[in-house]
Order: structure tokens, then C-alpha cells, then sequence
């Protein structure tokens, strides 16, 4: 007992004894440390940090939202509409969200037209995500009445939607857009960075739901984009494309090609080719129907080139207008090649070799000219040069240099084999004779900067191929359906066969072309139309083509009020008084 008493005692005793003081330190400073540590963390994220953990704050509640640009109108020359904007709202949902509520999955699902059961599995199938689209672009009215139903995790977003109201008519020339409004295709894509404008923004905060609940943090406004517009007449446009639609069911051919330009300016009035497709229409927006192939697509011109092989021949005065030109029996050997006509003349005159359209006699011109000569010939109107439309996908033409030709490619060069072409380039060279040889620059934007043309040939060379060329579309020549009442039409056919596909040419399939322009004294208008491998009927360019451009020339010069010797014109389709300027001429040719 007396032990235990003494232990207790010992106890209450050490308790008694006073604190070390090293013990004392070591905790204030503990304390101290720690204090100090939360201070320091503190000022970390109160001070230095700040900025970031603001920003990592907005980004659950601050939403930096886009504010569409109204994207710039396509118009024709006369300012009526091609390509146009309209406001849309696009649905879109958070899936796992909507999920949550059978009810509004089927209540939305049938303000969009769609099932019910094939709208769930759409959302479930994507129910990880945090944003997926529910609609095509709806109009806002649309958009308003679904939104109404206040289903969870379904918003919208404002944006504009494009309309292409010529439809199929303009659809190669315009093209369309994307979803997001971007250009894809045709003057849309050529023409982005003009029509797509700036897009603006706005912060808002948004709650944990997602819905705005303030929105006048910041606003940048939207910039609209610039309007375009193309030298097309929409009335000659809606006229070329049915005639040609009309000539390739009725021949059953593969495709065609029609262009219609101003012949002093250069300005392209009419631009369509078969098969077609409809912009609005989101299904027809794939190949060959979107394809524009007078500009994206080559071909041999065939007898078409040989009004330019007789412009040469008549520029180097190794020919004129009467020289004669024996074509036998209408064939012709040039080494291992047989030069055929379709029509035997005998002895022709350069006017008569134009109008029977005799191989003959271009391989005999040609082989008098001499290689370099054709080539030269071929050269003097822009063959080989760029168009320079500005169009996507524009072909180049293909001409070997002469230093490769032999005597059968300089005949087969002479009737226009061998060597390759857009329908640009073609139309291009023929507007150069049609404007007395002054060549224009081809245009598709009207209001875009204008290129001087550039002299071809002499006025007076052009005066007399144009003066032969009318020979063609009269009595006895190969296209008298290009004719039309009450003008003198000028003109060139040709009937090309087409590359078969193990090499050489195949005789059973063709390119039906006639190129021409009105009035022929004077011409105001020069057109081109081709008939893509017909193959119920006839398929010479006279037969098939000619009827066409007939049809669309006598409509488009009454439209644009074109007299018949070519004086009357309104004042925004006249050639420019520059096209126009008067030569003198003496025996080597212009003087400048």
C-alpha cells in the first residue's frame, strides 16, 4: 500500500514540473508553419492564380457563343436572285438528357416526322455524347414549337440556311454549300472569301442545365458577306438548259454542253451541261451531275478548228478567199494515214471546204502551212492558255509543241484530232472572229475586274472567215437547221469520234458540235452547244447541235432586242466601244 502511494506521489510530482522550453518552440512553430502554409496557399490562388482559376470558373458557366454571318446573295446580271440566305434554327440535344424523359423522346420526335423508336435508338446510340444534332435546319417558327415543349437537354442554334431558287437550271454554275454554310461546289466554292462574310460572338453564363440565364457580358456583331454577281441571264439560262435537256432525251445521248457569251465582252449570258442536278436537294449533290462540263471537262474540236486553220492560212497570205484546193476523190493518203470526206467536192474553194466540212482540204491547207505554221495558228487564239475563269476544276487545253509533229499529226491537227480543248476555250477563239479579232477574256463574275482583249488576227481576216463561215448555215452546207429567220447566222459544225477505251478512236460513238454566233455582219452573240455520244438518230453536229443553238440564238437576241444587222443592244450586254476600235490595214496586216 505504502509502494503504490509513493508511485502516485512520483506522478503528480514530474506533472507538476515545468514545460521544457525547446517543446514549446517545436509547437509554436508548428503552429506558426501551418499558419504561414495556409497564408501562402492563400495568396497562390487569391493572388498569383487568380486568372486561371477564373477562366477554369467560366468555363462551367461562361459559354463564348457564335453569331452566323449572313452570307452574300448570287445574283444574274439583271440582279434576280440565284443563291439566297434564309434564317434557320438547327435542333440539336444532349442524348442522355432527352433519355431521361420518355415522354418528350416521343413528343419531339414527332413535331420532327420522325419514329419514335428509331428517334430513341438514334439518342441511345449516342447517349455518351454531350452534343448531337436532332434536325436538319428547321425554320425558326419550326424550331419554336419543338423547343416549346421544354424537353430536357434540347437547345438550338440560330444560322442560315441557303436556297437556290433557279433550282437545277443554275445549279452546275452556282453550286451549294455545306451545312456550315461553306461553299463546296461551283461560284459558291470560287467565291467563298467574298460571299461567307465575318461570323460575330456573344458571352453568356449558362447554368448547370445548360439554359442562359445572362446574356450582355460581350457582343461582337456579325459581318455579312458581299453579294456576287455573274454575268448570266437568267432568262437565256432557263432557255439553253431546256433546249439542251430537251436535244439529249431526245437523242438519247450521254450528256451536253451549251455556252452563250457576249462577243465583245466576252461575257458568258448561258453556261449548263447534261446530266444536271438540283442544289436544293441535298441527295443530288454528287457526280457527274454537279460537274459544270464546259468548264471541267476536254475534247477533240474536230472540223471546229478549221475556221482558225483558214484565219492562219489568210494571215501568212499563203492563201486568200479564192485560192481552190483540189480534194480528189474525197480521200487523201498522208503516209499510213487515209484522210477521208464525207462529201466529195473535187476542186474547193476555201468557203466550200468550210461548208462541206472537207477533211481533204484542211490536211492539203495544213501540209501547205507546215507544222509550226498550224501550231502558230492554233496559238493566235489563246489555245494553250489558261481561261482564267476563276472556276474550280478549270481544264487546260492540250497542244503538243510542233517540234513533235510528223506530216500525219499536222494533217490530223488540221481538222482538229490530236490535240484537246474545253468548251471555254473553243467559244473563246470563235468570239475572237466573231469580234474582228480582237479575242475577249471569258467572264463569269460581272462585277470582277476586266482584262482588255488581246488582238488574234486582223480585223479584215476575221471579216472574211466570218464572211465564209455563213456558207455553213445556208443552202448546201452541213448545217442549215442552224439557220434562223430573219438573221445571217456564221457558224462551224463538227462531228468528232470519241477515244475508245483500249486505245484509237471508236466508230460507233461521237461528239455532235456546232459553234456560230449572230448576226453574222455584226455579231453581237457567239454560242456554242454540244451533244454528248447520241445515240438514237442522227449524230452529225448539223443534225443534232445546230437545231439547238437555233433555238436558244433566235430567243436570246429577241430577249436582248438584237436587230438584225446587229446595231440594237441594251445599254448593260453592248461590247465595249474598245472591242470595237477601227484597223488600218494594209498588205502585212494590222497597224497598231
Amino acid at each position: 500500500m505504502r509502494h503504490r502511494q509513493d508511485k502516485a506521489s512520483a506522478r503528480v510530482a514530474r506533472s507538476a514540473a515545468p514545460v521544457s522550453a525547446w517543446r514549446r518552440v517545436a509547437v509554436l512553430s508548428a503552429l506558426l508553419l501551418g499558419a504561414f502554409g495556409v497564408l501562402g496557399r492563400a495568396f497562390q490562388l487569391q493572388v498569383i492564380d487568380q486568372d486561371f482559376l477564373a477562366a477554369e470558373g467560366s468555363k462551367r458557366f461562361i459559354r463564348k457563343l457564335g453569331i452566323p454571318a449572313h452570307r452574300g446573295a448570287i445574283l444574274d446580271r439583271r440582279g434576280e436572285p440565284l443563291a439566297l440566305s434564309a434564317p434557320v434554327e438547327s435542333l440539336w440535344a444532349v442524348p442522355q438528357d432527352l433519355l431521361d424523359s420518355p415522354k418528350h423522346v416521343e413528343a419531339v420526335a414527332q413535331l420532327l416526322g420522325r419514329r419514335p423508336d428509331e428517334f430513341r435508338s438514334y439518342l441511345k446510340a449516342r447517349a455518351d455524347r454531350k452534343f448531337v444534332y436532332i434536325s436538319d435546319p428547321l425554320s425558326p417558327t419550326e424550331a419554336k414549337r419543338v423547343l416549346s415543349l421544354g424537353a430536357p437537354g434540347v437547345f438550338s442554334d440560330p444560322s442560315y440556311a441557303r436556297y437556290y431558287p433557279a433550282g437545277e437550271v443554275a445549279g452546275q454554275l452556282v453550286g451549294f454549300c455545306g451545312r456550315d454554310t461553306t461553299g463546296l461546289e461551283g461560284i459558291e466554292k470560287a467565291q467563298e472569301s467574298v460571299l461567307r462574310g465575318s461570323p460575330g460572338a456573344r458571352r453568356v453564363i449558362r447554368d448547370r442545365a445548360g439554359h442562359v440565364v445572362e446574356d450582355n457580358l460581350e457582343y461582337v456583331p456579325a459581318q455579312s458577306g458581299q453579294d456576287v454577281q455573274l454575268t448570266i441571264d437568267l432568262r437565256i439560262q432557263y432557255l439553253a438548259y431546256r433546249e439542251l435537256k430537251n436535244a439529249v432525251a431526245q437523242h438519247n445521248a450521254r450528256g451536253g454542253m451549251i455556252v452563250i457569251a457576249d462577243a465583245g465582252t466576252g461575257e458568258v449570258l448561258a453556261i449548263a451541261s447534261q446530266p444536271g442536278f438540283n442544289p436544293n436537294n441535298p441527295a443530288e449533290r454528287r457526280p457527274p451531275g454537279t460537274r459544270n462540263r464546259v468548264i471541267t471537262d476536254s475534247l477533240e474540236p474536230g472540223s471546229t478548228a478549221k475556221p482558225l486553220l483558214v484565219a492562219q492560212a489568210l494571215e501568212l497570205g499563203l492563201f486568200r478567199p479564192s485560192s481552190t484546193v483540189d480534194t480528189g476523190p474525197g480521200w487523201f493518203k498522208v503516209g499510213a494515214l487515209t484522210v477521208h470526206d464525207v462529201h466529195p467536192g473535187g476542186v474547193m474553194d476555201l468557203a466550200t471546204i468550210l461548208a462541206k466540212s472537207s477533211n481533204v482540204g484542211a490536211a492539203k491547207i495544213g501540209l501547205t502551212l507546215g507544222p509550226q505554221a498550224v501550231w502558230s495558228g492554233f496559238q493566235r487564239f489563246g489555245i494553250n492558255e489558261p481561261v482564267y475563269t476563276g472556276f474550280p476544276g478549270e481544264v487546260g487545253s492540250v497542244l503538243r509543241n510542233y517540234s513533235s509533229w510528223g506530216e500525219i499529226a499536222t494533217a490530223t491537227a488540221s481538222y482538229g484530232y490530236g490535240w484537246s480543248v474545253s468548251a471555254l476555250h473553243l467559244l473563246r477563239a470563235y468570239a475572237a472572229l466573231a469580234n474582228d479579232g480582237l479575242m475577249p477574256q471569258i467572264r463569269l463574275i460581272k462585277n470582277g475586274r476586266s482584262v482588255p482583249p488581246q488582238r488574234a488576227i486582223s480585223a479584215n481576216t476575221a471579216r472574211e472567215v466570218r464572211h465564209m463561215m455563213e456558207n455553213v448555215v445556208a443552202p448546201g452546207g452541213s448545217a442549215l437547221k442552224a439557220s434562223i429567220q430573219g438573221y445571217k447566222v456564221a457558224g462551224k459544225t463538227g462531228t468528232t469520234r470519241k477515244l475508245a477505251e483500249g486505245g484509237g478512236y471508236d466508230g460507233n460513238r461521237h461528239e455532235a458540235l456546232f459553234v456560230g454566233m449572230v448576226p453574222a455582219e455584226r455579231p453581237r452573240l457567239v454560242g456554242l452547244v454540244i451533244i454528248d455520244d447520241p445515240s438514237e438518230g442522227a449524230y452529225y453536229g448539223g443534225l443534232v447541235a445546230a437545231p439547238v443553238f437555233s433555238s436558244v440564238m433566235q430567243g436570246a437576241a429577241r430577249l436582248l432586242q438584237i436587230s438584225p444587222d446587229g446595231t440594237q443592244m441594251p445599254e448593260d450586254a453592248a461590247p465595249s466601244t474598245t472591242a470595237r476600235a477601227p484597223l488600218l490595214l494594209d498588205s502585212k496586216g494590222p497597224k497598231t
